[in-house]
Protein backbone atom coordinates (compact mmCIF):
# COMPACT_ATOMS: atom_id res chain seq x y z
CA UNK A 1 0.00 0.00 0.00
CA UNK A 2 1.49 3.55 -0.98
CA UNK A 3 2.49 5.61 2.07
CA UNK A 4 3.74 5.75 5.40
CA UNK A 5 2.89 2.32 6.71
CA UNK A 6 3.16 -1.44 7.36
CA UNK A 7 -0.26 -2.29 5.40
CA UNK A 8 0.17 -4.11 2.57
CA UNK A 9 -2.47 -5.67 -0.03
CA UNK A 10 -3.30 -9.58 0.52
CA UNK A 11 -1.89 -12.04 -1.60
CA UNK A 12 -5.21 -11.72 -3.98
CA UNK A 13 -6.99 -10.56 -7.16
CA UNK A 14 -7.22 -6.93 -6.22
CA UNK A 15 -8.54 -5.83 -9.99
CA UNK A 16 -12.19 -6.09 -8.90
CA UNK A 17 -11.95 -4.50 -5.48
CA UNK A 18 -14.63 -1.24 -4.96
CA UNK A 19 -12.61 0.65 -3.43
CA UNK A 20 -8.94 1.96 -4.86
CA UNK A 21 -6.58 3.07 -1.70
CA UNK A 22 -4.28 5.67 -2.89
CA UNK A 23 -2.06 5.96 0.42
CA UNK A 24 -2.32 5.54 4.18
CA UNK A 25 -0.09 7.01 6.23
CA UNK A 26 0.88 6.28 10.11
CA UNK A 27 2.22 8.93 12.67
CA UNK A 28 4.54 7.81 13.87
CA UNK A 29 5.28 4.50 11.64
CA UNK A 30 6.10 2.53 13.08
CA UNK A 31 2.98 2.54 15.84
CA UNK A 32 3.94 3.62 19.43
CA UNK A 33 2.43 2.15 22.58
CA UNK A 34 2.00 4.77 25.08
CA UNK A 35 1.65 7.87 22.40
CA UNK A 36 -1.10 9.10 19.68
CA UNK A 37 -1.49 7.32 16.67
CA UNK A 38 -2.42 9.54 13.26
CA UNK A 39 -4.12 7.64 10.75
CA UNK A 40 -4.76 9.55 7.39
CA UNK A 41 -5.89 7.28 3.86
CA UNK A 42 -7.41 8.54 0.81
CA UNK A 43 -8.64 5.99 -1.75
CA UNK A 44 -11.56 6.22 -4.70
CA UNK A 45 -14.62 4.43 -3.78
CA UNK A 46 -16.54 3.01 -6.98
CA UNK A 47 -19.37 1.18 -6.10
CA UNK A 48 -22.03 2.13 -2.94
CA UNK A 49 -20.86 0.36 0.04
CA UNK A 50 -24.25 0.36 2.43
CA UNK A 51 -25.54 -1.86 5.30
CA UNK A 52 -24.78 -5.75 5.26
CA UNK A 53 -20.77 -4.86 4.10
CA UNK A 54 -18.78 -6.48 6.58
CA UNK A 55 -15.17 -7.30 7.68
CA UNK A 56 -13.27 -10.71 8.10
CA UNK A 57 -10.66 -9.14 10.87
CA UNK A 58 -7.89 -11.55 12.61
CA UNK A 59 -5.24 -10.61 14.22
CA UNK A 60 -2.32 -12.60 15.76
CA UNK A 61 0.02 -12.30 18.78
CA UNK A 62 2.84 -14.30 17.41
CA UNK A 63 1.03 -17.18 16.63
CA UNK A 64 -1.67 -17.08 18.96
CA UNK A 65 -4.96 -15.79 17.57
CA UNK A 66 -6.17 -13.16 19.34
CA UNK A 67 -9.37 -12.05 17.49
CA UNK A 68 -11.00 -14.11 14.97
CA UNK A 69 -14.26 -11.74 14.01
CA UNK A 70 -16.82 -10.65 10.97
CA UNK A 71 -17.60 -7.27 12.08
CA UNK A 72 -20.63 -5.18 10.64
CA UNK A 73 -17.98 -2.29 8.70
CA UNK A 74 -21.04 0.26 8.67
CA UNK A 75 -21.14 -0.03 12.74
CA UNK A 76 -17.02 0.23 12.55
CA UNK A 77 -16.92 2.80 9.92
CA UNK A 78 -18.58 5.15 12.67
CA UNK A 79 -15.29 4.86 14.25
CA UNK A 80 -13.68 7.17 11.64
CA UNK A 81 -16.68 9.74 11.42
CA UNK A 82 -18.18 8.08 8.36
CA UNK A 83 -21.10 6.53 8.08
CA UNK A 84 -23.18 4.07 5.75
CA UNK A 85 -24.11 4.10 2.33
CA UNK A 86 -20.81 5.66 1.43
CA UNK A 87 -20.88 6.83 -2.30
CA UNK A 88 -18.91 6.53 -5.51
CA UNK A 89 -16.36 9.12 -4.89
CA UNK A 90 -12.90 10.03 -3.50
CA UNK A 91 -12.69 9.30 -0.13
CA UNK A 92 -10.16 10.80 2.38
CA UNK A 93 -10.12 10.16 6.21
CA UNK A 94 -7.85 11.49 9.05
CA UNK A 95 -8.24 9.59 12.70
CA UNK A 96 -6.24 9.68 15.34
CA UNK A 97 -6.20 7.23 18.05
CA UNK A 98 -4.47 6.30 21.73
CA UNK A 99 -2.48 3.29 21.83
CA UNK A 100 -2.67 1.97 25.50
CA UNK A 101 1.09 1.70 26.94
CA UNK A 102 -0.37 -1.65 28.66
CA UNK A 103 -0.08 -3.13 25.22
CA UNK A 104 2.04 -5.92 25.31
CA UNK A 105 5.38 -6.03 23.66
CA UNK A 106 5.89 -8.74 20.57
CA UNK A 107 5.08 -8.93 16.87
CA UNK A 108 1.21 -8.65 15.88
CA UNK A 109 -0.55 -9.78 12.58
CA UNK A 110 -3.33 -8.22 11.42
CA UNK A 111 -5.25 -9.41 7.97
CA UNK A 112 -8.56 -7.52 7.24
CA UNK A 113 -11.07 -9.07 4.57
CA UNK A 114 -13.55 -6.26 3.79
CA UNK A 115 -16.30 -7.05 1.70
CA UNK A 116 -19.86 -5.19 0.35
CA UNK A 117 -23.01 -6.37 1.04
CA UNK A 118 -23.57 -8.28 -2.49
CA UNK A 119 -20.12 -10.21 -1.53
CA UNK A 120 -18.05 -8.25 -3.73
CA UNK A 121 -14.47 -7.21 -2.47
CA UNK A 122 -14.07 -4.02 -1.03
CA UNK A 123 -10.51 -4.61 0.06
CA UNK A 124 -7.86 -7.12 1.93
CA UNK A 125 -5.19 -5.39 3.87
CA UNK A 126 -2.42 -7.27 6.07
CA UNK A 127 0.11 -5.92 8.19
CA UNK A 128 2.83 -6.91 10.54
CA UNK A 129 3.69 -4.64 13.56
CA UNK A 130 5.95 -5.00 16.00
CA UNK A 131 5.30 -2.90 19.71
Amino acid sequence: VPGESPLEFCDTDHSNDIVKIESVDLLPNPPETGAELVIRATGTVFETIDKGAYVNLVVKYGLIRLISTQADLCEQIKNVDLECPIEKGILSLTKAVEIPKEVPPGTYNVYAEVVNYDDKPITCLQATVKF
